[in-house]
């Protein structure tokens, strides 16, 4: 895979920054993002860069997320899954990375796109149905077409699987949740 010239120094801190696995999952999550951006007419480059620095924080410990991000939550306090995205942003930040666009998608790729970024709706759904999940290939191929139609489907989903569980959802999910059409039909 051929990175970007403007991205060469962030693909190498990524690629420090975490495991091997996580990293071929990041490229993957990274390229897909471009692709469905391409497809809808979007800012493919953005795409990417959201999608190579995406998990950037995802293989820190714990305590060192919640150093970068505050806990919102109970579920921030006890899940790191749920901070990496806003502690992703604040590490990029600190390191001097400045596109808003970019780092809101990298904030929200875990809870789901607040407001009109498009970028982030391709990279949330780009992360929930990389082919190496082998999950999610009907959104997956649903964002090729309609992204919002794909956006709304993998929120549903995500709502209703942890719901059907018993699962506590994250406020800022609930709230994207609520804004869609979905969560009305309920």
């Amino acid at each position: 895979m051929i990175i970007p010239a403007d991205l060469e120094v962030w693909n190498e801190r990524v690629r420090l920054m975490v495991r091997p696995k996580r990293y071929a999952h990041i490229l993957r999550v990274a390229v897909l993002a471009r692709d469905i951006a391409r497809s809808q007419h979007l800012d493919a480059e953005r795409a990417f860069a959201a999608g190579l620095l995406h998990d950037i924080a995802r293989d820190l410990s714990f305590p060192e997320l919640l150093r970068l991000a505050p806990a919102e939550c109970d579920i921030d306090r006890h899940h790191a899954l749920a901070v990496h995205g806003r502690a992703g942003r604040a590490l990029l930040e600190r390191w001097g990375y400045g596109d808003l666009t970019v780092l809101e998608a990298v904030e929200d790729h875990t809870t789901g796109p607040r407001g009109s970024n498009p970028v982030s709706a391709a990279v949330y759904i780009a992360d929930v149905s990389e082919p190496g999940r082998g999950v999610n290939e009907h959104i997956r191929e649903l964002a090729f077409k309609n992204l919002t139609a794909a956006l709304e489907l993998a929120i549903c989903s995500k709502v209703h699987y942890l719901q059907g569980r018993g699962i506590d959802v994250h406020p800022r999910t609930l709230a994207v949740y609520q804004s869609l059409e979905c969560s009305k039909h309920r």
